[in-house]
């Protein structure tokens, strides 16, 4: 069944204590702060009314700060944690209407989680950690381990299968909680700061291995971060998080360009557009450019729509005529100058 969305979640409020609902209701008619929430009620905002529309194959960033809520938010997809008040619909099942059984056997065919912490079992090999998914499901020993064998090639580990967890690396190990998660073929994957715990060059080295698996593999992810360089890495989009509250949602194009506000903007602020700003955001019109220019020669250095803003500098260091832009069919749909390119550098420079 086709949905537009594989993951909608509407209205989500997580706030931890016995007073939970007069919390809520007391923060909409109020708009009391997090603080105040604790000092009136005894309760912590996990989430406050978060909305999201995640589509089928996409990766999601969700990033912030340690304590922001991210984390709790993603284990309300797969119903590790009740919302106080909200609606999560995954794969156009409501799953908050789902009885244990059902839930239960929803998590283990449609959604599973990579934990920051690896969550191997010490006395389980490789091989059977792998399994594990499809070992609780039922499937037959033989298929299993066909299936895992499988899957291990896929994170580059094979012949590592009758290896042990501690006889591997961390970013080995991690590699480990990545097929466990991919060997059930799940639709949803839910990553939690999968690589964070790893030293920078195994996280960049996994970061691209992930991405490469994730095109190939058409997955639906929901990816946990606090590095806004890793979310703007690999994100199609990118939700940013403080104290609950989904502050903005875009693609990291959008979020590096239009901060929504203050705090996104510091975020940014360190972040170099040339591998993120992307041609089409930048270009003028090509009807635009024509009336204001003449037309562009025929012989103008051509990029796609989605060419990074460092190739187009890099172009324009050996010629100072505009660059021109080209659709997916080869046709020309606006142009880019040295001064669009030197104007989008400037106002990406953090300033004090």
């Amino acid at each position: 069944m086709s949905q537009e969305y594989a993951i909608e979640i509407a209205g989500v409020w997580k706030v931890f204590g016995d007073k939970a609902k007069q919390a809520v209701a007391d923060i909409r008619e109020n708009n009391l702060s997090k603080k105040a929430v604790h000092e009136k009620y005894d309760c912590v905002v996990g989430v406050a009314d978060a909305n999201m529309q995640i589509k089928p194959g996409e990766i999601f960033c969700v990033m912030g700060l340690s304590g922001s809520g991210k984390s709790t938010l993603v284990r309300h997809i797969n119903r590790l944690l009740e919302p106080t008040e909200g609606s999560v619909i995954v794969n156009g099942e409501d799953i908050m209407s789902m009885a244990p059984p059902a839930l239960r056997t929803f998590r283990n065919e449609h959604i599973a989680m990579v934990f920051q912490n690896f969550a191997l079992m010490p006395h389980r090999s490789v091989l059977d950690n792998v399994a594990l998914p499809l070992e609780i499901r039922g499937v037959s020993k033989n298929k299993r381990m066909d299936v895992a064998e499988r899957t291990l090639e896929l994170v580059e580990l094979n012949g590592w299968g009758n290896k042990y967890a501690h006889e591997l690396s961390g970013g080995m190990q991690q590699r480990v909680g990545l097929a466990r998660a991919l060997a059930a073929d799940p639709e949803i994957l839910l990553m939690d700061e999968p690589f964070s715990a790893l030293d920078p060059l195994i996280r960049r080295q996994l970061q691209t291995e992930f991405m490469a698996l994730a095109a190939n593999m058409n997955k639906t992810t929901v990816f946990i971060t606090h590095d806004l360089d890793e979310a703007v890495r690999i994100g199609d989009r990118i939700a940013i998080m403080r104290d609950g509250i989904v502050v903005q949602t875009g693609t990291p194009e959008e979020i590096v360009m239009h901060p929504a506000d203050e705090y996104v903007a510091d975020f940014v602020a360190g972040i170099s557009r040339l591998k993120v700003v992307r041609a089409h955001a930048i270009m003028q019109p090509l009807r635009e450019f024509e009336s204001q220019n003449g037309q562009l020669s025929s012989d103008a250095l051509e990029f796609p729509e989605n060419a990074h803003l460092g190739d187009l500098i890099s172009a324009a260091i050996s010629t100072e005529e505009a660059a021109a832009i080209i659709n997916d069919a080869g046709d020309r749909i606006g142009a880019v100058t040295r001064s669009d390119l030197l104007r989008t550098v400037i106002e990406g420079t953090e300033t004090s």
